[in-house]
């Protein structure tokens, strides 16, 4: 697709289509960055685009098979443009399937231009480049050398609706080889930015106008970057960020409770941007599960965490992710993981059921639970789950919260924003609030979101 690589005045169609976890949806955004220098400027549909990639997950079930039938309606529209408009379109495809299935997809989907994992999308122009002189069929699933990181443009848009909130990946890579999990195959080695660098997209961000800021890795609190020699963990990160001027709200995710350190659990109480929630998965109650899947830890020792963490900072809420039905789980297994949810609470979760992904060990492992008895036993989780949801919503009733607010809502004079356990918050106001941070009492409790009124004598700094 050789009309497409070199810088123009007259700007290139950029549709990333993004799957899966908000690192991916902070890696999209970077990969439009890299490409903003050669002339491409996104647009909002595959029809209208000089070029398309499809920056792929692998954790949910049948992934590959997702982005093959993906590829296939996206060939169609790109011989359609072909045929009635005469352009090429190049089609890319990025992410975790791309890393772990780059031969099998340029060799199912030889129309594909370019295969390339998630340590590598720096180099996309230099992809784009080789495209343009040798033809299509290239792949780049490497672990290079280099961090990516320091090859990235440093002015970057704000990644989020309203440029208020951002994401700003710190962390990449695994090396806790849970039993079911891809991402040490995908995203390679535990990897931490510098601080340096950190703190520079930090403050780029909040000059463009971000308020709140969400800390992403594999394993984020897994952090240790480096600061004038040394390592430097995330609650010392934290700190650092909190002196920038105009940032007001900071998040991490996702967190493992091995890295849950002492200095991290202060941290939440000591720290005043940092908002009182925290997802930290746990998967399982049940010890000899949680050992199957090589999480290394017991249950009892998650729900120490948590007690500290508590006591640290009593208004903290809880979000987590379980799997139920992973090989060898028996009903005894699954009623720990019911305990554990009884004796936490948690004001939101994620939960599935455990499906195999080739190449991890639990996939080969015997065992594997019937799907008629993983469902009955999700329908029982997430119905306990959803109790415990509604409940935390309900405990906000009367209670007065700080909302960013982002945008208007759906009713005339109805503008809205995010509290600080991530609920979405409704309620009369004026479009000037947008920007702001503002008190709300809270009123109403619906199914995923609340509403309020503001507390016009007492808005927030």
């Amino acid at each position: 697709m050789s009309e497409h690589v070199s810088p123009s005045s007259t700007p290139h169609g950029l549709h990333i289509i993004t799957w899966g976890c908000q690192m991916n949806v902070y890696d999209s955004a970077r990969m439009a960055d890299v490409l903003r220098p050669l002339g491409y400027a996104p647009v909002d549909r595959p029809e209208n685009a000089d070029m398309i990639i499809l920056n792929t997950c692998h954790i949910r079930e049948k992934a590959a098979e997702k982005v093959f039938s993906e590829l296939g309606r996206l060939r169609k529209i790109t011989e359609e443009r072909k045929e009635t408009t005469g352009k090429s379109t190049f089609l890319a495809v990025a992410g975790c399937v791309a890393q772990a299935e780059g031969k099998e997809i340029l060799a199912r989907a030889p129309y594909v231009d370019l295969v390339l994992g998630p340590q590598t999308y720096h180099r996309l122009p230099e992809m784009v480049a080789r495209v343009a002189r040798a033809g299509g069929g290239v792949i780049d699933t490497d672990f290079p050398v280099e961090a990516k990181f320091d090859f990235l443009p440093e002015e970057a848009a704000p990644q989020t609706s309203a440029n208020l909130t951002a994401f700003l990946t710190i962390q990449e890579g695994c090396d806790k080889f849970c039993s079911f999990c891809v991402v040490p195959y995908t995203r390679g080695a535990e990897t931490s930015r510098p601080v340096s660098s950190v703190l520079d997209e930090a403050k780029r961000l909040v000059e463009s106008g971000v308020k709140e800021i969400t800390l992403l890795g594999q394993n984020v609190n897994a952090y240790h970057g480096t600061w004038e020699g040394r390592s430097v963990t995330l609650a010392e990160l934290a700190d650092k960020l909190r002196s920038i001027h105009g940032l007001e709200r900071l998040r991490y995710m996702t967190s493992h409770p091995r890295d849950m350190e002492e200095t991290l659990i202060e941290a939440h109480r000591d720290n005043p941007i940092f908002m009182p929630f925290l997802h930290l998965p746990v998967q399982s109650g049940s010890d000899r599960i949680l050992k199957a899947m090589n999480r290394g830890h017991t249950a009892d020792e998650y729900r120490n965490i948590i007690t500290r963490l508590r006591q640290a900072r009593p208004d903290i809420a809880l979000s987590s992710d379980f799997i139920v039905g992973h090989p060898g789980e028996t009903d005894e297994d699954f009623e720990a993981t019911m305990q554990l949810v009884k004796d936490v609470t948690f004001a939101c979760t994620y939960s599935f059921k455990y499906s195999a992904r080739p190449g991890t060990p639990a996939a080969g492992q015997p065992f594997q639970v019937p799907e008629d008895v993983k469902d009955r036993r999700l329908a029982r989780l997430q119905a306990l789950l959803r109790e415990q949801q509604d409940a935390f919503n309900a405990s906000l009733l009367g209670t007065v919260q700080d909302i960013l607010v982002s945008s208007t809502g759906r009713k005339p004079g109805q503008v809205m924003g995010r509290s600080p356990y991530l609920q979405p918050v409704h309620f009369e106001g004026d479009p000037s609030l947008i920007g702001r941070v503002v008190k709300v009492r809270i009123t109403t409790q619906r199914t995923n979101s609340l509403g309020g009124v503001l507390c016009e004598e007492a808005l927030a700094v």
